[in-house]
């Protein structure tokens, strides 16, 4: 006799567009807002919640082609699920927007179960830490000296987030003066013992990014981030065996074989990965453990609150990224929204799933479509 099974009655996307702060840049793109992609999964009158950040366009892929090879299937099936979407896909494209669906839906799926469960995501999977380390990532090429002042002393003398990270790479790498600027002031507001780390967005060419890191020496930076182009895995190769720093990339790597193809180069220290981009929290906790079948850590991009419960438990999550746009966005719109105070996010394992709820009356405003 086949075990009862509780079928996906509906996958919902919804589309928000948030104004930012402020203007915001880096090396290589400007913005003034960021769009949420939220994704609802019900079965037996539970509700799950997954998103993503990035194109209005991923939720036209969720509804069309994501929703009908989902809905109907088994709720605690998560990786069925996955691999439907996957194939779903394949006409038009794993990669970006079809890979930001597919991940939104996917961490709607697993919180689903944990709910219809009712235990914490971590205790879903298998913890096996109590909380993660963050970092505080914002310092914005558009910011002014006393914008990432009042930001960079902010993280670490009122939350103790004890290490921050910064934009570099102004102008497709066309400012180095200034980069080193920013650099210098950032170090000064954060004191000696916290850690700084850089990203260039892939700004740098090869030669480039290896001077720069020179300097960046100087300064005591631990940490710097696609110094040149995700896409260009013998350029990173080049900067990580001449850099003192560890060089981090990943954030872009749609599937677990872009991850694969990082780590064969020999071009990442800690290996960047996204729940929101790489096919949710099966494809993240896929490229942790493949991670660490290379002993290469793993740091979680960006949405903090989508990232806790998973790097709780996958053991060589180095840190989480705690970036301004999103953890501002998340604070605004989640319910449960975890606290960054002393560094560290702690799931909360008294409350079901991702521990988070949708706020709708105050997503109104921006609601796209």
């Amino acid at each position: 006799m086949e075990p009862a099974q509780t079928p996906v009655e509906s996958v919902t996307p919804g589309v928000y567009v948030i104004p930012a702060d402020s203007p915001e840049s880096d090396g290589t793109l400007a913005w003034d807002s960021t769009t949420m992609i939220v994704v609802t999964a019900v079965a037996a009158g539970v509700t799950g919640l997954g998103w993503t950040y990035g194109s209005p366009a991923v939720g036209g892929v969720i509804t069309g082609h994501l929703a009908p090879v989902v809905v109907g299937g088994d709720a605690m099936d998560v990786s069925g699920a996955a691999e439907r979407m996957n194939r779903a896909v394949r006409n038009f494209g794993r990669e970006g927007i079809a890979a930001m669906a597919i991940s939104a839906v996917d961490i709607a799926l697993w919180d689903l179960k944990a709910r219809i469960l009712d235990v914490p995501l971590a205790g879903l999977i298998g913890q096996v830490r109590p909380d993660v380390p963050i970092y505080g990532s914002g310092g914005f090429i558009s910011d002014d000296d006393d914008q990432t002042r009042e930001q960079l002393t902010g993280w670490v003398h009122d939350n103790l987030i004890t290490r921050v990270k910064i934009k570099i790479g102004e102008c497709f790498g066309g400012n180095e003066r200034r980069d080193r600027a920013r650099v210098a002031l950032a170090r000064d507001c954060i004191g000696p013992e916290a850690e700084l780390y850089v990203d260039a967005n892939g700004a740098y060419r090869t030669g480039q990014a290896v001077r720069v890191s020179g300097w960046l020496r100087d300064y005591g930076v631990s940490w710097f981030e696609e110094p040149v182009s995700s896409q260009d895995l013998a350029g990173l190769a080049a900067v990580r065996r001449q850099a003192t720093m560890d060089i981090a990339a990943g954030e872009y790597s749609w599937t677990l074989a872009d991850s694969a193809r990082l780590i064969d180069a020999g071009a990442v220290d800690c290996l960047q990965i996204d729940a929101t981009r790489c096919g949710g929290i099966t494809g993240f906790l896929r490229a942790a453990a493949l991670a660490e079948a290379h002993s290469i850590d793993v740091s979680a991009h960006c949405a903090p609150n989508a990232h806790a419960h998973p790097s709780a438990a996958a053991p060589n999550v180095r840190h989480i990224e705690y970036f301004h746009d999103h953890q501002r966005i998340e604070q605004m719109l989640l319910d449960g929204a975890l606290d960054p105070v002393g560094g560290v996010l702690t799931p909360d394992l008294s409350v079901a799933g991702l521990g988070v709820e949708f706020r709708d009356r105050d997503a109104a405003a921006y609601r796209h479509c």
